[in-house]
Parts: structure tokens; sequence; C-alpha cells
């Protein structure tokens, strides 16, 4: 197990459920609202927009593997309570869904610091029930709204496995501008970088 796990978060016991909840009965579907849109790492058959009531994009967990360090934490994105986020549904094949949530698992869910979570998303092709990864208000690893100044420490400072916070910020930027999706606290953070000479 990972030496960053999340005290009482085991996560293969978090995938073991979300194996249980899918049911393996058809197609997997994943909602995508960050690096998922950019990068998934896996193969899906279908990509399509989507839009999800209830939850909203937020740059508000610490990120202490993939974007930063527990010396020098990071910033992700996460699907926190409240509002509504515009994102992607990405489907997998049912013979592909186990070995994907494997290897999705290593990549998002090391510390096990997510709430996986089925959402109803809503596309032009009608309701897609996916996998989405949320985070509590409680959990430790979400950071609240920080000043500004700490927010452009780390966007200058933190590096993780994946690269740096102020990279995954860029493109996460770049990609909801090409789709056409307006985020307007994306928006402004790309400013205040821009601001600070961050690019």
């Amino acid at each position: 197990m990972h030496s960053l796990v999340v005290p009482g978060r085991d996560p293969q016991a978090l995938l073991a459920r979300t194996r249980r909840e899918w049911g393996g009965r058809g197609d997997l579907w994943i909602f995508g609202y960050a690096s998922l849109l950019w990068n998934p790492q896996f193969d899906c058959c279908e990509h399509r927009p989507a839009f999800v009531r209830g939850w909203h994009r937020a740059l508000r967990m610490a990120s202490r593997i993939n974007r930063g360090t527990p010396e020098s934490p990071g910033l992700v994105f996460a699907l926190l309570p409240g509002g509504s986020c515009h994102g992607a549904v990405l489907r997998v094949r049912r013979a592909q869904a186990a070995d994907t949530l494997e290897s999705l698992w290593q990549r998002e869910m090391p510390s096990g610091v997510y709430d996986p979570r089925w959402l109803v998303c809503r596309t032009a092709d009608g309701e897609v029930r996916a996998l989405a990864f949320t985070l509590s208000r409680r959990s430790p690893q979400h950071t609240g709204r920080l000043p500004d100044d700490r927010v452009i420490e780390i966007l200058r400072h933190s590096c993780g496995r994946y690269g740096t916070t102020l990279d995954y910020l860029l493109h996460t930027a770049r990609d909801l501008a090409a789709r056409g999706i307006r985020d307007r606290e994306v928006e402004r953070l790309v400013a205040l970088a821009h601001r600070h000479d961050l690019r």
C-alpha cells in the first residue's frame, strides 16, 4: 500500500466497492473534468460532452504525489459539492473495463483521497451513469479557498511525479477553452498566473 495513504481510506477496498457498484454488466462510463479530459491514459470508444448538477470543479485539493510532494504540496482539481460542472463522459468497453479501473486507481487513487461516486451525467444523447472522483470538504486534503499569494507560490514551485501544478492548470484551461467550456474560476487563475509571469 502506498506510504501516503489517507488514514482509514484503503484504496483497494474502495476499488472493490466501485467494481461491485459498477457490476460489470455493461460498458464503463467515466466523468472527466480536468486531466481525464486531456490525458486520460486509457482507451475509450466514445467521448461525449457532459454536464453534472450538484458538483463543481475547484482547484482546492492538496496533491502530495501527482503534482507536488509531502514537503511542497501542489494543487489539483476536484469535484466539490454544490453548483454544476461541464466536462465529458468517456466510455470504456466492458471487456477492457476491469483493467482500465485498475490502472485508473493507480493514477487517481494511490492514497485513497477521492470519494469515487456514480453521478448522473447529462449528454445530448441522454443521461449516463458515470464514475467520478469527488472530494468531501471534510477531507484533510481539501484546502478550502487559498489566498492568491499562496496559490502563486504553489504554481511557481510545486512539482510531483506527473509535473507541475502550473502545467496541470494550464493544460486544463486550454482543454476547456478548446471544448467551448467557460469556467470563470479557471480563467481567473490562469490570468493570475500570467500576471506573475507564470506561463
